[in-house]
């Protein structure tokens, strides 16, 4: 529903921010890394974002880059964490740091998030390892550089329009990456990943 906000940054706390969006302010959530990247309060920021809708509440999320809240989506797909749960696993742990847990079956790891215990840990092990791929989150770079790239998103959402699973999906993506490294357009992936 919202993807972005686009304004001046009327003020920052470790755990919120307010952006001033032609004269309405909105108020996010955010990281504490994402909290270290604003700019000074009265500068133009552009934030990403998450609308979470409760029965009860409205909360709006925001994200530095593509990377943060790639990971932030996969986390709240698992049963038990919620979405001020997966803010704080990114304010504790980049999204390198927690892919590469999960991919590792790193659970003691984890568990260092506050909030996560053991049995979280192990969950978000086992229900993310296959979710979490060396060419996305995983590997995605500390300076921001967002884990999955815009054609294979496009291409992912167009396989699960098509009625494959998501899980399917994404290992269709992956068997065509590498087998084709080169590949950069949604297109081809799509025509690749139906061809098998």
């Amino acid at each position: 529903m919202l993807d972005f906000v686009d304004g001046k940054l009327v003020s920052k706390k470790p755990t919120e921010a307010v952006v001033d969006v032609a004269g309405i302010g909105y108020r996010l959530m955010i990281s504490t890394s994402a909290y270290e990247r604003l700019p000074s309060p009265g500068n133009p920021v552009r934030m990403l974002c998450h609308l979470h809708v409760r029965e009860d509440a409205m909360l709006l999320f925001g994200f530095s880059d593509e990377a943060e809240r790639y990971v932030f989506n996969l986390l709240i797909g698992v049963s038990g964490v919620g979405p001020k749960l997966a803010l704080a696993a990114l304010s504790a742990m980049s999204p390198a740091e927690i892919g590469n847990c999960i991919t590792a079956g790193d659970a003691a790891m984890l568990t260092r998030i506050p909030g996560v215990g053991r049995k979280t840990a192990e969950r978000l092990v086992v229900d993310l390892r296959d979710r979490f791929d060396a060419a996305d989150a995983g590997q995605a770079t500390d300076a921001g550089v967002p884990g999955p790239t815009d054609a294979k998103k496009d291409a992912l959402s167009a396989l699960e329009a098509l009625g494959l699973s998501r899980k399917a999906a994404e290992k269709s993506l992956r068997d065509v990456l590498q087998k084709h490294p080169g590949v950069e357009s949604a297109e081809e992936l799509i025509r690749l990943a139906l061809r098998g």
